[in-house]
């Protein structure tokens, strides 16, 4: 069974960082395209950022342009999300997805909360 797996979220300061993993199980990353959504309580879903099968070519929300990056490691079936110089309005659970043509897999979600 498809499935993937986030981790890596808690508690940070703001200022501070985190890095999202995702793991996948049950097929190959490796041929998806990746994306990370967050949602914040009260809001809609919003992409976060997203990277094609090979690795190239990563976007972002401008909202986290220059704090976050996206990255996979396909040997490893994982898409990781580095989130640094973290502010309260990153607060959010963040969601992993994997898509490829009409096929399209979602984590379960990991919280991020940024607070002093």
């Amino acid at each position: 069974q498809a499935q993937l797996v986030e981790s890596g979220g808690g508690l940070v300061r703001p200022g501070g960082s985190l890095r999202l993993s995702c793991a996948a199980s049950g097929f190959t990353l490796s041929s998806y395209t990746m994306y990370w959504y967050r949602q914040a309580p009260g809001k809609e879903r919003e992409l976060v950022a997203g990277i094609t099968s090979a690795g190239s070519s990563p976007n972002y929300a401008d909202s986290v342009k220059g704090r976050f990056t996206i990255s996979r490691d396909n040997a490893k079936n994982t898409v990781y999300l580095q989130m640094n110089s973290l502010k309260p309005e990153d607060t959010a659970v963040y969601y992993c997805n994997a898509r490829r043509v009409v096929w399209s897999y979602w984590g379960q979600g990991t919280q991020v909360t940024v607070s002093a």
